[in-house]
Order: structure tokens, then C-alpha cells, then sequence
């Protein structure tokens, strides 16, 4: 049998009470990996740390996991998780539920300024969508544009027609939907009364009736038998009368015999009567064991067929390079929060006699105990009447004994029966507390550095002793077939450019492009020299694109740019400008030198942030087309790369040429994402090196399609 990959409507009858017994948990962080892999950290009272993995790609399931079997934290936050973080970290998890008997389940989060959803559709392509309280779509990880539904941000979100649900039906309705039927019982369960083909046949088996039997020679009592059945399964369901069961079967592999996991099931089956089987406790954890060994399998599988027998120092070292910069930016997560308390505690201090009146009025409410809703309905009334105090109270929470306080746009939970300064006193107290967290991070960032160093000097061993391995690791890129090859090496750096938009033109000359107006500004105030050249499309809104003459190291000076490097940044000007945003094909650019752009405004002009004054003549670039292609590169080092295609096509192994289109920036970043995991034998590599998010950043603003 083949791995089970998707869980069933009966699987999700299943979780939908499991699930639901972690409500009130308060959701820590969401992270996303890669496209198709969603975390929700989460914190219960009872159970401590709970971790639930929503997956929609090649596995789709949503399940808890052991803390043990979470894959490390990725180094940047993807903008879908942030805008998770954003939404529900803090908030409760108030409600699970499957919709209708549909694979689609629904966690329901809660915060006192708003409800969000977080939809996960486990059929077809796989999908995850963000709801706010209204319905609406937030963001999703595929937009969905059907005749029959639309998924996309902005949009209420529409779910698939309803399936028929065999569970919530009475005999007469069970009866007319399996006689109306034209294909025998299993095909009809399975089918019309969308149990998929697994169930059919249990179902039969239990009610003791034939598979291929048609419906037409089907009587009365065996109908009966196979109604009871399903209520069986019903009642099972709904009441959590679980056996769950993880099933193996074993394979010989050069002469060693090895298990696989075949399926997982929330009751034990008589359609596995002879397949060895282990129980679990909870069905997550069935689940949780299932998908963890399966993906181990998956890993061995494609190293045997690869044949690696070197080590994979590549992954290794990249683990620590991903710890080392979760630790970076723990620590300045706690220097970002000790601050934060800080300055909640000064901003006490600053509007103290506001803060002292919202105080004085709880505390005296409280020592004639008035009620704490009562005291919250008084503050609405007083809000009502513009009184400053009232209006600052965001909320009171009484079975913890604070307020929340909105003061100067600046969120602040206190303790109301304290005074003033012992509340500021606490919020000291707790900057004092991450800072120490610090000290631990920046401790623990330095044993790791000593990891990495250690694996870095196995791998150099190793090389030095396999000379067939370095030749193969030196040959030239015109002798490499990259996307036929079963493994690639991951070869990162980050160079100081690489938060800017950028590229290196046809004979090596960097540009950099500014990609809001304070990194325009940065351009010119740092590194805009002599001997470089100032680029800007002739549309308004567009980045501040600089030719390097030199590099960051060198001194600077005059160098002879060929016309070819000058035309090329001058299309990049264009291409990431305005011009693409406004779905137009050309536009115009101009080249000035570095002593023509000031900040200094012409009398009675103002310049924006970002703006700049050209004084002097300006070389023009005239109709230039918007010329963009994306691509991976694989030699020297790996990673996306874009930009004119002129530039680039000799530096990647394979590229896509794009134009202004109809999909939004993340929808376009999906599809070239899609396109080159199909062009390259190594899809690991991709997903390392060429994420949707990292493909992303080479994009114009706006719209785009691929160039057939």
C-alpha cells in the first residue's frame, strides 16, 4: 500500500472534538515553512506548550504534534506568518469545527479587539485562509478564482458547495439518497455519501454486505444493517469513543527488512484485520506519530535513490546559520520588549494623574464591591461623555484584576488594585527580566557559533580527503547540467546589498535600487560615491537606482561604465518603477553623476522623503521596455536572482521571464515558485534557496505573468 497523505471527512469528524479540547489555549506565534507547512504555537493551562502543524502541500493534515517533532523556527518570518503574529498572537483558541462533512476544518481565535479564523482546506491543491470577524479574507497561501468560488484577500470567503453529510441524515433521506443511486453500495457510499472508498468497503464489511453489490438487489434489512452501522460510526465520533490506530506493513530492502507506515485511523478497521497495527491514546497523537515517521521515510527514500553517501554538511551547517540568526534576532526581540516595558512605564509615570484617576476609581468601586462588568459599563458611559479617563480604558479583565489602557496609541496592561508607581515599578521589573533573557541569548549564541565552526572544519577535512568530490564541486557551470542533478549544494552568503533591490549588470558592475523612501534616502547619503552613476525613472514613484563604480572596499574613482551596464540599470529604474505598477510596457529613465543629486529644494519647493533635487543636464534613456526575468542561480553561490534579462541569464541556470499581468505580487511569487520546482530534479534545493517570499523580493510592485 502507499502512504496515506491526506487526512478524510472521517478523519476531521474525528479531530473536530480532539481539537476542540485545547480551547482557551493562547496562541504564542505562527510560523510558516516554505509554502505549505503552518505552525501555531500555542500555550494551554493544563497541558503547557501545544504545538498544531497545518499542512496543505504533498500531506495534508491539522494535527498537534509533540514539541519534539517541530521543525526549527525558519530564519524570516514570511509576510503571511507576520500577519498571523499580528492578528491572533495573544488570543484564544475559541472554536474548532469542520465545515459540514467537507475536509475542511476552522480554528477559531479570539482577542478583545477582534475574531479571526483561520480556514485550512485539506482537498485539492491545498489551502490556508485568514478570516477577520466579518468573514473576510485577510491573506491566503493560494488565491482561488473559480466560476463556482473565490478565495482572495479582500474578498468573503466563499466555501466549496456543501457535500452531503451521512452523519447529521435520518434513515428516510439515507434511504432515498442510496436508492437513487445507479453504481452498486461501494461506489454509492463512497461517492453519494461521501465516505471515500476506504469507508464504502469498512461499511459493507461491518454490515456484512457485498461491495459490487448493486443497489437494486439491495433489500430492506441490509439497508437497515448499513444505517445502523453509520450510526455507529456517528455516535463513536461525536462522543470520542476513539481507538486510534497507526498501520504498518514491511518491505525487504537488501536484505533488511523495513517498516512502513501505511495509513493512520482514529478507530481500528476490519478492512486491516490482517495488517499489524499500533494503538495510540488520542488520535493527534496517532497522527502526530504517522506523518513524523512517514516524512523520515520519505528523507531515506530520496537520499538511497540519490545515492549520497557524503555527508550532508550543507544542511547541517545551514541549521546552525538558521539557529545562529533566530538567537540574533531573539536577542533584539528582547531588547525591542525591554524597551517596550520601559517605555510603558514612563509613559505612566508621564500621564500619571490620568492613570492614577482610572486606578482610584476601580479601587473604589471594588471596596464597595460593585461588580467588575459594572465598573467596565460605567467607563462606556463616561467614554459616551468624552471624558478623558474613560476613554483611555480599553478594557477591564476582572478574573485577573487589570485594566487595559490606551494612552498615547500605546497598548498597557496594569494591576488595578496597585497605585501608579508600584505598577511602573512592575514594568521595570520586567524589562530588568527579558534583558537578563538576553544575556542568556547572547551566551548561547556564541556555543552555537562553535558548532558551526566544528562542522565547517569536518567538511574541509572531508573535502581535502575526497579529491573526486572537489573536482566535481570546481567543474565549470558550462559542464553542469543543474537541473538534472539529484543534489545541489547550498552555497549561501549575505552580502551588505542584499536588503536593497539589486543586481549585477553584464560585466559585473553592481546596481542597487531603493525599495521604499527611507532606504532612497540611505542610497544617496551612503552610498552614492564618486565615479557612480544616479539612475531614476522620468515616472513619478520609482526607486533611487545606483551604479556602483566600485566596490564598498575600494577608494572611489572615475571608471569607463560600458553603454550596455549604463542601459541596463536604466531599464531596471524603469521596470521596478511606477511604470510596471500602471501595467504600461515602456517608460523613460535618466542618468545623472553624484554631484547633481541634492536634498537642498529649489526656493519655495518642497521635497518629500525620498526625494531628491537634479541640478545640471541628465543623460536620457527613452521608451525602454519593462525587461524582467527571475531566475536560480546555482554557481559560486545559490539563490534568486532579477533583473534585466541581459544581466542575469548568464549567471543563473534557469530563468523565467516576466511582464506586467494580472497577479499580485505573492500569486506570481507562488507560480515561479511552482515553475522551477518542476524544472529542477532537486526540489529540496528550491525550497531552500528560492522560497515564494525570497522570489518576492526580485519582483517589480504590481501586477505580473509569466512570458509564455
Amino acid at each position: 500500500m502507499d502512504h496515506k497523505r491526506e487526512l478524510t471527512s472521517v478523519d476531521l469528524a474525528a479531530l473536530e472534538r480532539e481539537l476542540g479540547g485545547y480551547e482557551g489555549a493562547k496562541l504564542d506565534k505562527a510560523y510558516l515553512y516554505e509554502d505549505d507547512l503552518l505552525r501555531l504555537k500555542m500555550r494551554d493551562f493544563d497541558r503547557g506548550r501545544v504545538e498544531l502543524l497545518i499542512e496543505v502541500g504533498e500531506n495534508k493534515r491539522a494535527h498537534v504534534v509533540d514539541a519534539d517533532h517541530v521543525p526549527d523556527a525558519p530564519g524570516r518570518p514570511p509576510n503571511f506568518a507576520m500577519m498571523l503574529r499580528n492578528r491572533i498572537s495573544g488570543g484564544e483558541l475559541a472554536d474548532v469545527r469542520q465545515f459540514e462533512f467537507d475536509r475542511i476544518i476552522e480554528f477559531e481565535f479570539d482577542r478583545p479587539d477582534a475574531s479571526t479564523t483561520v480556514v485550512a482546506e485539506l482537498f485539492g491543491d491545498g489551502n490556508v485562509a485568514v478570516l477577520d470577524e466579518h468573514g473576510e479574507v485577510v491573506d491566503c497561501l493560494e488565491t482561488v478564482r473559480l466560476k463556482s468560488r473565490t478565495v482572495a484577500p479582500g474578498s468573503q470567503y466563499e466555501f466549496p458547495s456543501a457535500r452531503f453529510n451521512p452523519l447529521t441524515v435520518d434513515y428516510e433521506t439515507f434511504l432515498e439518497r442510496m436508492r437513487q443511486s445507479d453504481a452498486d453500495v461501494v461506489r454509492t457510499l463512497a461517492t453519494q455519501l461521501n465516505f471515500g472508498g476506504l469507508y464504502g468497503e469498512e461499511l459493507c464489511t461491518r454490515a456484512g454486505i457485498p461491495y459490487n453489490q448493486a443497489i437494486e438487489d439491495t433489500d430492506e434489512a441490509e439497508f437497515e444493517r448499513l444505517y445502523e452501522v453509520i450510526a455507529d460510526l456517528k455516535a463513536r465520533l461525536r462522543s470520542g469513543d476513539l481507538d486510534p490506530r497507526v498501520y504498518y506493513e514491511y518491505e525487504e530492502i537488501e536484505g533488511e527488512e523495513i517498516e512502513r507506515r501505511v495509513d493512520v485511523t482514529p478507530i481500528p478497521l476490519e478492512e486491516y484485520d490482517d495488517v499489524e497495527s499500533r494503538a495510540f491514546e488520542t488520535f493527534t497523537e496517532a497522527l502526530d506519530e504517522y506523518f513524523y515517521e512517514v516524512e523520515r521515510e520519505d528523507t531515506a527514500e530520496e537520499i538511497a535513490d540519490a545515492g549520497v553517501d557524503r555527508p550532508d554538511f550543507e544542511s547541517e551547517i545551514e541549521k546552525y546559520e538558521r539557529i545562529i540568526q533566530q538567537q540574533q534576532s531573539a536577542i533584539e526581540d528582547f531588547e525591542a520588549d525591554a524597551e517596550a516595558e520601559r517605555e510603558k512605564a514612563e509613559l505612566l509615570y508621564a500621564r500619571y494623574d490620568l492613570v492614577d484617576e482610572i486606578l482610584s476609581t476601580i479601587q473604589g468601586a471594588r471596596a464597595q464591591d460593585t461588580p467588575w462588568d459594572e465598573i467596565e459599563a460605567t467607563f462606556e458611559e463616561g467614554k459616551e461623555q468624552g471624558i478623558d479617563a474613560a476613554e483611555a480604558v480599553e478594557g477591564l479583565d476582572g478574573s485577573e484584576g487589570t485594566v487595559t489602557l490606551s494612552i498615547d496609541d500605546v497598548r498597557v496592561t496594569i494591576d488595578a488594585t496597585m497605585g501608579v508607581e508600584k505598577n511602573a515599578d512592575q514594568l521595570y521589573q520586567a524589562a530588568k527580566r527579558i534583558e537578563e533573557k538576553k544575556e542568556g541569548a547572547q551566551a548561547a549564541i556564541e556555543d552555537t557559533r562553535e558548532d558551526l565552526e566544528a562542522v565547517e572544519r569536518r567538511r574541509e577535512n572531508w573535502e581535502a580527503e575526497d579529491t573526486t568530490e572537489t573536482q566535481e564541486q570546481t567543474e565549470e557551470s558550462d559542464g553542469v547540467d543543474w537541473l538534472s542533478r539529484a543534489s545541489i549544494p547550498v552555497r549561501r552568503q549575505e552580502p551588505w546589498y542584499d536588503r536593497f533591490r539589486w543586481f549585477r549588470t553584464s560585466n559585473d558592475f553592481l546596481v542597487i535600487g531603493g525599495r521604499n523612501a527611507d532606504q532612497n534616502e540611505e542610497l544617496v547619503k551612503k552610498y552614492l560615491d564618486r565615479g557612480d552613476k544616479f539612475f531614476h525613472a522620468q515616472a513619478h514613484g520609482g526607486p533611487v537606482t545606483v551604479l556602483k563604480a566600485t566596490g564598498p572596499s575600494e577608494s572611489s574613482r572615475d571608471v569607463d561604465i560600458p553603454d550596455q551596464d549604463k542601459r541596463e540599470a536604466a531599464t531596471f529604474a524603469v521596470a521596478y518603477s511606477s511604470v510596471w505598477k500602471n501595467g504600461k510596457y515602456a517608460g523613460d529613465a535618466y542618468m545623472v553623476d553624484p554631484d547633481q543629486v541634492s536634498k537642498t529644494p529649489e526656493s519655495g519647493e518642497y521635497l518629500e522623503k525620498g526625494g531628491f533635487a537634479i541640478r545640471g543636464d541628465r543623460t536620457y534613456f527613452r521608451d525602454l521596455e519593462v525587461d524582467v526575468a527571475v531566475g536560480i542561480s546555482c554557481e559560486d553561490w545559490t539563490g534568486v536572482l532579477g533583473g534585466p534579462r541581459s544581466a542575469i541569464e548568464d549567471r543563473v541556470a534557469t530563468s523565467v521571464e516576466i511582464e506586467p499581468g494580472q497577479y499580485a505580487q505573492n500569486d506570481i511569487a507562488k507560480r515561479l515558485y511552482r515553475e522551477f520546482k518542476e524544472r529542477f530534479e532537486d526540489e529540496s534545493f528550491v525550497r531552500k534557496v528560492a522560497s515564494p517570499d525570497l522570489i518576492q523580493e526580485f519582483l517589480p510592485p504590481g501586477g505580473s505573468r509569466m512570458v509564455e
